[in-house]
């Protein structure tokens, strides 16, 4: 049994958010030690950088960039917290998780505490990538990349969720986990128009763009990222989040409480 695991089953029964705070700091601890993986996962985001970007026109309203960096941004957010799902399968397989299930911890904060984790590489990773970018013709907008990471913070809340309740479907078939995160992942970035615009689509890729939540979210951060504040994209973005995260912590929470 790990110290981390001693750690959450001495803890003495306490509230709901005294158990999320316990244990989003208990996920958080391996980012603090090696804070390098989260550099590590960014080689995939650089690479589009480097390869798409110089491929876009510039736009009217100048570069390319204030298109395609809100894109990438929120597809890594997407794809680190579908992937946290993965994690979980790892603490099955050792039968951390089963000891956690048997702590003071309610269920409910074990998953909600850990997709709040997600977050905090969420906020690391943009940092990176407009650091990045910024020295190539991409205009730093701070207050709208404020709101526009509160955004990205309530999606990646969701989707991380969703990436747990996937595992505990699992339950330590790896092969299902994998199938279901890769069939289902790169639809929904390319319905959101992360890499290529929706516009001159098929009606039926309309369609199925309009029905996914992440198209309003890539739509809000872009404008926030550009320093627009349009109060129709931003709230559509908003909503599409808030739906995402709702959605992810009530089927997390419940596959949670029968997890065993």
């Amino acid at each position: 049994m790990s110290a981390q695991d001693l750690t959450l089953m001495d803890t003495p029964k306490s509230s709901f958010v005294a158990d999320t705070l316990n244990v989003m700091n208990r996920e958080l601890k391996p980012v603090w030690r090696e804070p390098m993986a989260v550099i590590f996962a960014m080689i995939q985001p650089l690479v589009f950088l480097a390869l798409f970007a110089p491929l876009l026109p510039d736009l009217a309203t100048g570069s390319a960039l204030q298109w395609f960096v809100p894109g990438i941004v929120t597809m890594t957010c997407l794809m680190g917290a579908s992937f946290t799902g993965a994690n979980l399968m790892e603490e099955m397989q050792t039968g951390s998780h089963e000891r956690q299930l048997v702590s003071p911890l309610s269920r409910s904060s074990l998953l909600v505490g850990r997709a709040l984790k997600e977050v905090v590489p969420m906020l690391m990773q943009t940092a990176i990538i407009l650091a990045v970018v910024t020295p190539f013709s991409f205009d730093l907008h701070v207050g709208g990349v404020l709101v526009g990471v509160g955004v990205l913070s309530l999606f990646s809340v969701g989707i991380g969720a969703l990436s747990f309740a996937l595992a505990l479907a699992a339950k330590g078939q790896d092969w299902m986990f994998w199938t279901v995160q890769q069939t289902l992942l790169f639809p929904v970035l390319l319905l959101a128009g992360v890499l290529l615009p929706i516009d001159g689509a098929p009606r039926w890729l309309q369609i199925a763009s309009d029905l996914n939540p992440m198209t309003y979210v890539v739509e809000a951060v872009r404008a926030l990222f550009a320093g627009s504040f349009a109060w129709d994209t931003v709230a559509a973005g908003f909503a599409g989040a808030v739906v995402v995260a709702a959605l992810g912590l009530w089927v997390g929470v419940r596959a949670m409480r029968r997890s065993s």
